[in-house]
């Protein structure tokens, strides 16, 4: 039984899907599905932290057809595809990477996709892709760093106000002396000035010692 749960995403058999934007093709292994000429790609939770959050009962869901996002740590392209699929033809992901070997393979998932923009770049230095972005409605950020609300907070310039950043927590990046808790809560209290905590998801048992979290720009 198929059911969208939110514009662009699906409940598959207790399954998340998306509709695939590139027909024929998969990015990471998926599973797909075909029903009345519409191909579903199957979300797998344990290689997207999006796709977690979702079965794990996140409320709202902002990104949608049209949408502007700007995804930091877009790897090989497993979430930010999904993304892509969501907000359509009329809609943009700019897919920021550092890793050269990883680049190489996003690259050839944007090649089937028109609406993805791969920027080799690092996600703690702003000047160097900010030529290459437009106000976005929603930031991705899912980055293995220690600073990670300081990257945040730097890239809010590309939000606009009242758009949305999907921030993953990760606590063993930051510190792996205190409990992930406190990581979390040290992370979002350092966006206090800038942001509104709109919603909280642990991630278990896809991904431990994460949190995703949405915020809201002032």
């Amino acid at each position: 039984m198929i059911k969208m749960i939110f514009p662009g995403v699906f409940s598959i058999n207790g399954r998340i899907a998306t509709v695939n934007l590139a027909k024929g093709r998969r990015v990471y292994g998926e599973e797909t599905l075909m029903d009345n000429g519409v191909e579903y790609r199957l979300w797998n939770p344990y290689r997207s932290k999006l796709s977690a959050a979702l079965l794990n009962g996140l409320r709202a869901m902002h990104i949608t057809e049209g949408s502007k996002v700007l995804y930091l740590g877009a790897a090989t392209g497993t979430t930010s595809s999904h993304v892509s699929d969501i907000v359509g033809h009329n809609g943009i992901v700019y897919c920021i990477e550092l890793s050269e070997r990883n680049m190489r393979e996003l690259i050839n998932v944007c090649d089937a996709r028109s609406n993805m923009l791969p920027i080799l770049g690092d996600a703690r230095d702003t000047e160097n892709y900010k030529g290459y972005i437009e106000e976005c409605d929603v930031l991705y950020q899912d980055v293995s760093a220690r600073e990670q609300s300081a990257i945040l907070k730097e890239n809010s310039r590309f939000l606009k106000r009242g758009g949305f950043a999907y921030f993953i927590i990760k606590s063993q990046s930051i510190d792996v002396g205190k409990k992930p808790e406190e990581v979390f809560d040290a992370e979002l209290k350092n966006l206090g000035d800038t942001f509104d905590i709109v919603e909280k998801v642990r991630l278990e048992p896809y991904d431990e010692l994460h949190l995703f979290a949405v915020l809201k720009k002032r």
